[in-house]
């Protein structure tokens, strides 16, 4: 199955399931369907695409990472999705291949890996200061703290609302020491994760331009419809424009990310990848300014579906580092 095919599998999965009532309940706090959602993932493969295939993933290509997590971003699907899919998975899997005396844990991550692939655990994770709180620690049968090259695993404490209902954030206390002088291993991980909330914020965008241009056929003002004016229409190709630019850099950064070995240091890939995180996230911003002008009065009521990717964009677009942050990155790298 190619990475078109796969997209397409996920997409029509997602799209006979409710989604918006489970993420109704997950903000909420009933988690079961968000729970059932997951496994019905698992079952097509999407939790174990960054696991390694020897603990029983698919260890599957980043481009395939970044064509689940745009979908998912696509249906809003609440939940850890950089955290779980991506960032644990590739930190545990460069963990697993360290050696010497800087594992204080030896047999453990295969059987944490396997349940990520098995969609059975979920992870979460907190990487100050680049990623300050662990999201929807609630959920997670794993966290971790990664700070200073130290990862343990984590408690959960603090808790805090984010701006999307269905994304709660934790402050994290580290407890027992899984390893030490892992900073590579944190480095590739930040890296994932980053590129998976950059397709994340792609795929909301792409709802956010889709509802518009429906709204803009059924809206009408002046006995036309919104969408035969002009200003609009060029609105919305502005929208069009910036997420088909940001589509190319989201694929460079992945195929850089595939390409480089895990022990490598920060370099091209870095500028890679945070030139792809600014494009998706500026792009996905301008889908939600675009949105709520061509909807209107009813695009900012909480009630409107439209309002699940509205808060998603705003919640992802800071998350994994900051477009300043990501733009200084870039300019450091090219320097």
């Amino acid at each position: 199955m190619n990475g078109g095919e796969f997209g397409a599998a996920v997409h029509e999965m997602l799209t006979d399931v409710d989604v918006a009532g489970v993420a109704r309940e997950w903000a909420s706090g009933e988690l079961a369907s968000g729970l059932a959602l997951w496994r019905r993932l698992a079952g097509l493969g999407v939790t174990a695409l960054a696991v390694p295939e020897k603990r029983g993933g698919l260890g599957a290509s980043p481009l395939d990472l970044v064509v689940a997590c745009e979908e998912l971003g696509h249906h809003a699907v609440p939940g850890p999705v950089a955290e779980s899919l991506a960032a644990v998975p590739v930190l545990l899997a460069g963990l697993d291949g360290m050696g010497g005396e800087r594992l204080a844990v030896r047999d453990g991550f295969g059987e944490w890996l396997a349940g990520l692939a098995d969609g059975d655990l979920i992870a979460t994770l907190a990487v100050p200061p680049g990623v300050p709180l662990a999201a929807c620690a609630e959920v997670a049968g794993l966290v971790l703290l990664a700070d200073d090259g130290v990862v343990s695993v984590g408690r959960p404490e603090g808790w805090y609302r984010s701006v999307d209902p269905g994304r709660s954030l934790a402050e994290v206390r580290g407890g027992a020491v899984v390893a030490e002088g892992a900073g590579g291993a944190v480095r590739r991980a930040m890296e994932f994760g980053t590129l998976a909330c950059a397709a994340q914020l792609l795929g909301a965008g792409r709802a956010l331009l889709e509802a518009s241009v429906r709204y803009a056929g059924m809206r009408v003002q002046f006995g036309r419809p919104v969408g035969a004016f002009q200003a609009v229409k060029h609105r919305l190709a502005d929208v069009a424009i910036g997420l088909e630019f940001a589509r190319p850099l989201l694929a460079a950064a992945a195929e850089a990310l595939g390409a480089e070995a895990p022990s490598a240091g920060a370099g091209t890939t870095a500028r890679d990848v945070s030139a792809a995180k600014v494009a998706c996230a500026d792009a996905a911003y301008r889908a939600a300014r675009a949105a709520l002008q061509v909807h209107g009065a009813i695009g900012y009521t909480a009630e409107y579906e439209l309002s699940r990717w509205l808060v998603q964009v705003r919640a992802l677009v800071p998350a994994w580092g900051s477009p300043a942050e990501h733009r200084a990155r870039v300019l450091r790298e090219l320097g």
